[in-house]
């Protein structure tokens, strides 16, 4: 079996190298620390799966996923975050992913979760089973939230707007041009009913769609302190800023 880590934090790369080869002895692996290197290993060797940050420099985990979908839809992907999965999973599975777990999750988890992937199976942790079934016994003419009624590109430049990136910065990382940036942001303040960047920051830091954004805004971190991060197969707990 041949497993492709992707994640921009060389510690998590290794350890979850270390983690897997205890499980999987016959596996070889490959790692990737942004989406060029992934999309490069991906294009030139066969792999069996893909693990794949959601938060990377450059494009996000979600554009990489769509990519890889485009020109290899047979690729399983299990897309890794420190996000809730309420938040993205849902997202993310619709652009294809095998499945989605938090980096938070329990090692014996991860396993598990990965033999299903690449058995061709979908992975989708039990509570989120729930939540997606108390999604569809909603009335059909209930209100989703704001943000789910944007497109993913729009969804990622809210989130990019709300990291407190100027909009030349946004459009550099993208690749597009300012002015198609800023298309984006105002269908996503029309979108949202919000007339501001301000409001669309607001939103996105109290819906916990970025981390550590209040200090990029001048704005004090909630009063209740954030539970630390239990770091995924052991390793030192380090902070870590949201990229995506």
């Amino acid at each position: 079996m041949k497993i492709l880590i992707t994640d921009d934090h060389a510690v998590v790369r290794h350890g979850l190298k270390r983690l897997l080869a205890d499980e999987f002895k016959k596996a070889s692996f490959g790692e990737a620390a942004n989406a060029t290197e992934a999309l490069n290993h991906i294009w030139k060797e066969n792999w069996d799966i893909v693990i794949l940050d959601l938060s990377m420099p450059g494009h996000s985990g979600l554009e990489v996923l769509k990519e890889i979908k485009k020109f290899r839809p047979k690729l399983p992907v299990m897309m890794l975050s420190m996000h809730p999965e309420d938040q993205f999973a849902l997202r993310l599975l619709k652009a294809g992913a095998a499945g989605y777990v938090s980096k938070e999750i329990a090692p014996e988890v991860l396993v598990e979760a990965i033999r299903k992937v690449v058995a061709g199976e979908r992975y989708v942790t039990p509570a989120l089973v729930e939540k997606m079934a108390s999604w569809l016994t909603l009335d059909v003419g209930a209100e989703t939230l704001p943000h789910e009624r944007l497109s993913d590109r729009e969804f990622l430049v809210l989130r990019l707007i709300a990291e407190g990136k100027p909009v030349s910065a946004i459009a550099k990382e993208l690749s597009l041009s300012v002015k198609t940036i800023s298309t984006y942001g105002a269908r996503a303040r029309e979108k949202m009913g919000m007339t501001s960047n301000a409001e669309l920051t607001r939103y996105a830091i109290e819906n916990h769609l970025v981390e550590n954004a209040w200090a990029a805004v001048g704005r004090p971190p909630q009063p209740n302190p954030v539970p630390s991060k239990r770091v995924l197969v052991g390793q030192k707990r380090t902070s870590r800023r949201s990229k995506f």
